[in-house]
């Protein structure tokens, strides 16, 4: 189960210049989607974290994606949707070891003071779909549908740490 991350941890996005995770949480609430591109569960879980990315663009949250890659390996394996979603590169795992995840794929919601609200590790979509509906709640939201028919069946994940 994911764990309140220290208030030093520091998040790169593809491209860009590496941050405190506090100066990305001033003003909104922070969805992550935590992905491994070198395996065939996050790979699975991509049409979902693209539908929970649509879902709250326009909220008063931040949705990103954390892939554990360098820059290179995450525009390989997202495409252009490592252009059009805030993702952050994580190539030696430190913040997956700093969220405290066991099993790729995983989602977690903090609040802006850094602290987890809630978290999901491995598909299991009711897990998801209750921390997107407590977030939808908080914010005042639409929540996205979890899981859909096209979406796959549970899975544990792959492990977090390698």
């Amino acid at each position: 189960m994911a764990k309140d991350p220290s208030a030093d941890l520091e998040l790169t996005p593809v491209g860009g210049k590496r941050r405190g995770l506090h100066q990305w949480l001033t003003n909104f609430h922070l969805l992550v989607i935590a992905l491994d591109p070198y395996t065939n569960e996050s790979a699975w879980i991509l049409p979902t974290a693209a539908r929970i990315v649509q879902t709250f663009e326009q909220s008063d949250a931040r949705v990103a994606l954390l892939v554990a890659a360098d820059d290179r390996d995450c525009r390989r394996f997202l495409g252009p949707m490592a252009d059009e979603v805030l993702t952050f590169a994580d190539p030696d795992r430190t913040a997956v070891k700093e969220f405290g995840f066991e099993r790729l794929p995983a989602l977690v919601h903090l609040a802006m003071d850094g602290t987890v609200v809630n978290s999901a590790e491995g598909w299991q979509p009711l897990q998801w779909r209750h921390v997107t509906d407590h977030l939808s709640r908080m914010l005042r939201w639409s929540a996205p549908m979890i899981p859909t028919v096209k979406d796959p069946g549970p899975f544990e994940g792959s492990p977090a740490l390698l």
